[in-house]
This record gives structure tokens, sequence and C-alpha cells, in this order.
């Protein structure tokens, strides 16, 4: 983890680096056999920590050719990271920030499956919908038998006394 923190450092300092380097010119073979501070002054040098070398950075290529110089000797920005160390340490924090929107991605559809009813949900509203008929079925088996007795005693009230007597 000190690895990676390191090396999000070094590349924070890369565009103040590259600022002071742009000041410095000249041609980076004359800074071969020197130090690696002295060649990576100017930003379009590599420093290939093998055979001390320092060598212009090949700008139509990510990475430098093998031929060139190996990825866990080559320098460039700061001496302390190679680009192995660079490749290891992105692919790390890329895999990282993949794996953490896939969780993100992961509990956002769960949230909006449990906004669906689920069995459970679906089987008490059933349940609950088979009370209320029942419920009323027995009340109008109720009213009907509380009709037939006002009627049996003459206590049932008719809507209209005088609808008999129309033509």
């Amino acid at each position: 983890m000190a690895s990676v923190l390191g090396l999000c450092a070094a590349l924070a300092l890369l565009p103040a680096a590259a600022a002071a380097a742009q000041d410095v010119a000249g041609d980076c073979s004359q800074y071969t056999n020197r130090s690696c501070e002295e060649c990576l002054k100017n930003v379009t040098c590599l420093w290939c920590a093998s055979s001390g070398r320092c060598v212009e950075y090949p700008v139509r290529r990510v990475l430098p050719p093998a031929d060139l110089c190996e990825l866990r000797s080559a320098r460039w920005g700061v001496c302390w990271v190679n680009f192995e160390a660079l490749i290891i340490a992105m692919s790390v924090v890329g895999g990282i920030i993949l794996i953490m929107l896939g969780v993100c991605c992961c509990c956002c559809c769960c949230k909006k499956k449990s906004k669906k009813p689920d069995k459970e949900d679906e089987r008490m509203a059933r349940e609950r919908e088979k009370r209320r008929v029942r419920q009323e079925e027995r009340r109008a088996e109720m009213k009907s038998r509380h009709d037939e007795i006002r009627r049996k005693y003459g206590l049932f009230k008719e809507e209209n006394p005088y609808a008999k007597f129309e033509n």
C-alpha cells in the first residue's frame, strides 16, 4: 500500500518535474553515464538504470521497447519509480476501481429488486383479499337473515308504502 501511495505521489510530482525540465534543453545522450537525476531533469529523456544510458523517450510508443531498455530498468519522471512497478500499480488501482464499480452496480440492482413485491408480499395480499371477500359474504348473509326476521315480526320497513297502489 505504501508503494502505491508513493507511486501516486510520484505521478503528482510529474507535472512539476515537466515544468522544470522544459527550462533545461539539450540532447539526452549527453547525460549518459552520469546520474539518473541529471538525465531526468529533461522530460523528454528516459534513464535506463541497467546500462546507465540516458536516451530520448520514444513518444510514439507508450512503453519503451525492450531493445531500448527493460521495463524494470526504465525510469521516467522520477528515479525511484520504474515502468514495471508503474504498470503493476496502475493495474491494481484499475482493478480495484472496476471491482468497486461492479459492487456498486450489484447494490443498485438489488435495491431495485427489493422495491418489487416478493412472493411473501403477494401471498399476504391474496390472503387479505380472500378474507375481505369472505367478510363481505358474511355481512350479506347476516343482512338477509336480519331482513327475514324483521319481515317475520312485521318490523320491515318498505321503501315506499304507496308503491303497491300504483297502476
